[in-house]
């Protein structure tokens, strides 16, 4: 399977169902034991999460928040680029990846080529007045010759048009922001100002990309390997007593989301920018080129009309989830769950929130019903359509995502059946004269540079049913290498195949392999050794890494 997943051969997906053909042939356990593994607790909330996150594409709520805060952050380079990745980031966090890249990378791109068309007029002008003041001396001096030589007032014109064209050109109906101008100095600042503007292009590009897996980490339910995480910790460890919930993954996840956000952020800014200051925030100026480039975001805000009813349910929905999602089990408190129904077992997960939440959709109606019962015609009145449909949802589900948890979960679930994870622990036993730190930093390289060429999916799926049984070998608390892992797997910044938000930004920012490559390079460093300071700080607070928990061999927590 871990061959198919890295070389594609088949589809991810056909390859994660194998467990169900092999695993009772093999008779490593039964079929209908395999299946089970293929629809658990962590499919559940992974499709409540994505049932949520359609119905916030389909009414466009996505845009209308990102608009916004373009609209209150501004149009300064770095101010935009801030902007477009903490936009980009936020919606990763509730919505997919690659819909936040396919959504962002058009508004960039838009108000990129406002700036550089403003830029370009603004020195025509300056050109033209040049030319105009020039003109005003030839004039004089057309003037006085004619005077002395006694030409007409058709020879001085004829002298004057000679001056215009010798001086400007342009080609056959060009606009007047197309025109150019032979001398030198102009036609070196209209170069530099396009190459300007192929760097910013290809910055504002990658910034949206890699915001978009950053801000993938945030949440549990943000991206595919924090789903199978919390999968395979209950899998592996059934008595954790829940430690991964959405609530305790957000506490640690989410600082670290905005560190690497803020480092990516500045790598970007030196590389693509220069870091001057008073030129990349402008220091208090506001000139037309910004103001035109705002005008095209109040434009495409005004664009989408008021809020409807049919957006405010869904807002209204999404913050409900949210707030239920961080109050089932905080933690520090009792949770509304712990109170009202799980005393005894853990009744309701965040499983159950996601679904019920999600159900709504399809309950509440798009639009306020009409009382009367009758149209304006006297036809009976057709009963609106809900927030959400079935073929809405058939149609932008990824089934296979469904499909290759469940494969992961499947495999973990028979290599602790076959033994395969008790050898492989026995075998990783040398590395327990190795520091946990730097266990923990060449495991996440390793993981960064694997997910480069694989499907973080895969990956993860790979990856952490031999971190688990390497941990409970060499006593270290398994969370301080499978949390790590699993958010490298999201470091995939190199290579425009690693990951779709990549292939994205490739086609549309003028990019070569080459710059993506060179600034992914560092900022997998920067995020390997960001998430090990994470780890190894709060980290060690909140999940009390330091000690060896008693459920690592099987027992439940007291």
């Amino acid at each position: 399977m871990a061959l198919y997943w890295c070389t594609e051969c088949i589809p991810l997906a056909v390859t994660a169902l194998l467990p169900v053909i092999l695993y009772p042939m093999m008779g490593i356990m039964e079929a209908s034991e395999v299946c089970i593994q293929y629809l658990k607790d962590s499919n559940m909330l992974f499709i409540g999460g994505l049932l949520v996150a359609i119905a916030v594409e389909h009414w466009n709520l996505h845009k209308r928040i990102a608009l916004k805060v373009l609209l209150i952050v501004g149009v300064k380079p770095s101010l935009l680029m801030i902007g477009f990745m903490s936009t980009t980031a936020f919606l990763s966090m509730w919505i997919s990846n690659t819909a936040s890249t396919a959504m962002m990378l058009p508004i960039a791109n838009a108000v990129l080529q406002q700036l550089s068309d403003t830029e370009a007029r603004s020195e025509e002008r300056e050109m033209m007045e040049g030319v105009d003041n020039h003109a005003i001396e030839m004039n004089e001096h057309v003037e006085m010759n004619g005077k002395l030589k006694g030409n007409t007032g058709e020879d001085y014109t004829k002298d004057l048009k000679e001056f215009k064209e010798n001086n400007v050109t342009s080609s056959p109906g060009s606009d007047p922001a197309e025109v150019r101008d032979r001398s030198p100095e102009h036609e070196q600042r209209r170069l530099k100002r396009e190459e300007r503007y192929l760097k910013l292009s290809k910055g504002m590009s990658l910034c949206v990309c890699y915001a978009a897996s950053i801000g993938g980490t945030a949440t549990l339910t943000g991206t595919t390997p924090n789903v199978i995480l919390m999968g395979q910790m209950n899998e592996l460890f059934p008595g954790n007593g829940g430690i991964i919930n959405f609530a305790s993954w957000f506490g640690f996840a989410f600082p670290n989301m905005l560190l690497m956000l803020i480092l990516s952020w500045l790598w970007l800014q030196i590389i693509f920018l220069g870091f001057n200051l008073k030129k990349s925030f402008g220091c208090g100026s506001n000139n037309a080129s910004d103001r035109e480039a705002y005008q095209v975001i109040k434009d495409e805000y005004k664009a989408l009309g008021p809020m409807s009813f049919a957006e405010g349910c869904v807002l209204f929905n999404f913050t409900l989830l949210v707030l239920l999602w961080f109050t089932r089990e905080p933690g520090f408190i009792p949770g509304w769950a712990t109170v009202l129904f799980n005393q005894e077992k853990t009744y309701v997960t965040d499983g159950t929130v996601a679904i019920f939440m999600s159900t709504l959709f399809f309950c509440i109606p798009s639009k306020i019903p009409i009382c009367s019962g009758r149209s304006r015609d006297d036809a009976p009145a057709e009963a609106p359509t809900p927030l959400l449909t079935w073929d809405v949802v058939h149609e932008k589900f990824p089934w296979n995502i469904l499909l290759l948890l469940g494969g992961g979960f499947a495999l973990a679930h028979g290599s602790e059946k076959s033994g395969l994870s008790s050898w492989m622990g026995e075998i990783l036993v040398p590395l327990e004269s190795i520091p946990p730190f730097a266990i923990s930093i060449v495991l996440c390289l390793l993981v960064a540079m694997f997910t480069e060429c694989s499907s973080n999916t895969a990956t993860t799926t790979l990856f952490l049913p031999i971190l688990a049984s390497m941990s409970t070998a060499i006593n270290i608390h398994p969370l301080y290498v499978m949390f790590p892992c699993t958010i490298s797997a999201s470091l995939a910044f190199m290579l425009p195949v690693a990951t779709p938000p990549n292939a994205i930004a490739f086609s549309y920012g003028n990019l070569k392999v080459i710059d993506m490559a060179k600034t992914g390079f560092i900022l997998n460093f920067v995020g390997v050794i960001t998430i090990n300071i994470a780890i190894n700080t709060w980290g060690v607070a909140m999940f009390n890494l330091n000690t060896i928990p008693s459920w690592i061999n099987g027992t439940a927590t007291p």
